[in-house]
Parts: C-alpha cells; sequence; structure tokens
C-alpha cells in the first residue's frame, strides 16, 4: 500500500516520464532522469523549479541510501554477534575434535609409562660382512693339518734318532718342515691378530698342539654368520676404550626393528688414520624376527657410568614424522590437541626414552595420530562431527 506522499510524487513525475515505475524509489530515479533530459533540451519546467525539484529529490534520495545502510548494517552485526565461539575456538592452540568425531576416527590417548634409563653414549657403526674372517679361519685349519702332519713326523723322527734308524739328513729334513709349517700357521694367526683383534685369534686355539691331539676351535667361530653377527663400532672422535670393550645396544636404521643387544667383544688394534676414531667389535645373536645384515648401517648406544636418567617411554604407535622430526600429540583439554615434538634419539624395547617436555601425566595419542595431522595440515580442522 502506497501512502499519501508516494502517490503525490508519482502523480507529479507521470508528464514527463516514460517509464511505469514499480515503486515510488524507482519513480524518484526516473524523475530525475526525465528533468535532465528536459534541461538539456531546453523544455520543460523554469530553472528556479527546476532546481527546487533537484533540491528536494537530492534530500529524498539521501534518505533513501541511509535507511538502505542502516537495514544492510543489522545482519552484519548479527553475524559477528554469532561468531565469537567459532573466533575463540580458533584461537586456541592445536586441533579441536570433539567426542563424536574422537570415536568416528578411532582416537585414544594414553598416559606414557615412566621409566630411567642408564647414561648412554651414541656411536655408529655397521655390520660386518664376515666372509674375510671366514677365508682366513678355513686358511689356518688348512694350515694347521699341514703343521700337525710335520710335527707327528719330527716326532717320529726324534724316536728313530735314539735307536739310530734314521740318517741325520732325513732327520733335518723333518725339523725345516716342521718349522716351515709352524711359520705357515703363525703367519696366518698373526692376520686374524692384526685385522680382528687378539681375542678372535685366540678362540682358534692354540698353535701347537699335542702331536694327534684334535684341534676344537671355539663355538663362537660356528656362529658366524648364521647364529650371530660382528658389529664394528667406533668411538667419537678423540675417546678411547680402556681395556676391554663394553655392551650395548644397537638400533638399525630400519623403523620396524626392535633394539638389539650387543656384547662387548673386543677392541681393534688399530686405529682409523683418517677420522683418527678407535673401533671395537660387538657380537649379537640373530633373530628370526630381526636379522641383521652384513653392511648394515647401525647406531650404538654405550652405557656409562652415571646417575639413571627419568623419562617416560613414547609408544612407537604415537610416534609421528613430519619435516625430518619427531612428533606426537598431547591432549591438552578434552577436545584440544597439540603437537609435541619429541628427540627419536633413544629406542628402547618398548618406545622411545623421552626425558624432556614429557611426563607421565600427559595424555598421549596413541591411535589416529596421523588423521589428527593430517586435519592440522590440510586447516580444515575436526570441529564437528563430521570433516569441515
Amino acid at each position: 500500500m502506497r501512502n499519501a506522499f508516494e502517490n503525490n510524487f508519482i502523480a507529479a513525475s507521470r508528464p514527463t516520464s516514460n517509464c511505469a515505475p514499480a515503486s515510488w524509489t524507482a519513480a524518484a530515479l526516473c524523475h530525475f532522469g526525465n528533468n535532465r533530459h528536459a534541461m538539456k533540451s531546453g523544455r520543460g519546467l523554469p530553472q528556479t523549479k527546476t532546481l527546487r525539484s533537484y533540491g528536494g529529490l537530492s534530500f529524498l534520495l539521501a534518505a533513501f541510501l541511509s535507511i538502505t545502510l542502516a537495514g544492510c548494517s543489522k545482519p552484519a552485526a548479527d553475524k559477528s554477534a554469532d561468531a565469537p565461539e567459532k573466533a575463540e575456538a580458533q584461537t586456541k592452540a592445536g586441533v579441536t575434535i570433539d567426542a563424536e568425531t574422537q570415536t568416528r576416527i578411532g582416537l585414544k590417548t594414553e598416559a606414557p609409562a615412566a621409566m630411567q634409563l642408564t647414561p648412554e653414549t651414541k656411536a655408529y657403526g655397521r655390520v660386518l660382512d664376515p666372509a674375510p674372517l671366514v677365508d682366513l679361519l678355513m686358511e689356518l685349519g688348512r694350515a694347521e693339518i699341514t703343521f700337525d702332519s710335520s710335527h707327528q713326523e719330527l716326532e717320529r723322527a726324534k724316536v728313530l734318532k735314539k735307536d739310530n734308524n734314521i740318517s741325520e739328513r732325513a732327520f733335518q729334513d723333518a725339523e725345516v718342515n716342521y718349522q716351515q709349517n709352524n711359520a705357515a700357521v703363525g703367519a696366518i694367526f698373526f692376520k686374524i691378530q692384526s685385522a680382528w683383534g687378539k681375542r678372535m685369534a685366540e678362540l682358534t686355539g692354540p698353535v701347537i698342539v699335542p702331536p694327534g691331539t684334535p684341534r676344537k676351535p671355539d663355538e663362537l667361530l660356528m656362529k658366524f654368520p648364521d647364529a650371530a653377527v660382528l658389529i664394528r663400532v667406533d668411538l667419537p672422535a678423540g675417546e678411547r676404550l680402556a681395556d676391554s670393550a663394553p655392551s650395548a645396544r644397537i638400533v638399525s636404521l630400519s623403523e620396524k626393528s626392535a633394539p638389539v643387544s650387543a656384547v662387548g667383544f673386543d677392541k681393534l688394534p688399530t686405529i682409523d688414520p683418517q677420522t683418527q676414531q678407535q673401533g671395537f667389535l660387538l657380537i649379537a645373536d640373530q633373530s628370526q624376527t630381526n636379522r641383521l645384515t652384513p653392511g648394515e648401517a647401525m647406531t650404538a648406544f654405550i652405557k656409562t657410568p652415571g646417575e639413571p636418567v627419568s623419562g617416560v617411554v613414547v609408544p612407537a604407535s604415537a610416534v609421528l614424522r613430519h619435516e625430518g622430526k619427531g612428533w606426537v600429540y598431547v591432549q591438552t583439554e578434552t577436545n584440544q590437541f597439540v603437537r609435541t615434538e619429541i628427540p627419536l634419539d633413544r629406542l628402547t624395547d618398548h618406545g622411545w626414552f623421552v626425558s624432556e617436555n614429557m611426563s607421565a601425566t600427559n595424555h598421549i595419542v596413541v591411535s589416529g595420530a596421523q588423521t589428527v595431522l593430517s586435519a592440522e595440515l590440510s586447516g580444515g580442522g575436526f570441529n564437528t562431527g563430521a570433516r569441515d
């Protein structure tokens, strides 16, 4: 329904209007255009009346724009009033996940177990190829057979000499043959000792045994390479071993491999001339589930004297790798999870040992962590039961 003002205004605009306005605002715009056309053509109202008409139209247009802007400003205010809750959620650190979404993605949390770890020194090494050692042992075995035969021959020559049943030349030949074979065995023994250490050479047994006595090498040598492996570890530059080689935990570069306990075997007789690092040998038993391959790089954690370090063990299922670092999600509130960096340098049988920025009172995500990381990196988040 139009009011009296609208009807009078539209009626006044009809004599000069070429359009049929649907509202009084459209009529005002149409009337403004017709008057402007009339001024350009020299027709229409006198100048004074034309100016008055423009003044009135200006007032009406200003009022119309004020009403329109005021009406549009109200929804914006209402929209800003509805947003504080969402804005507050966005300012929180981490990822917000409601209870329904946590159930849907299978998210589970648990507190890490407390643990004390003996101080350790980190060193690097590799699994040695046993082929060179096996070749030396076989060469030594052949030389020992020849030497034992010449030893028995010499003993028989000595008995015959007592009864003057052997010539002096034959006796001398037996002695020379014995000495040559003894030297051959000693040379191979020295090769083993200089390359693999004194203890390895001693495992082969004595160089000379009574004639007719069977040789019995140590059972440890029979384990290579199927049941046991040798691992060479180089100490950090400047560090030296006192006497014996220490035991250590060995960790492979493979993420799925569990730590292996290795027993100290012997320190190597030489130091690397380029790195000036002293090396020592460890022996680790092979297992069906975790077999070590010759040439495989290893990290060794050598036990050192000192007070135990307190910390927690983070399960491997909770650890994420992103940008070359290790991360876990810590639950800070019921629906809030914050990504926290942890060091991945001390792997135990049950997970990663962490002594900083983590305690047994924290709750960490052990299932569904990768899904939470994807949500955080994509920027979508999980603010509702369905992915935003």
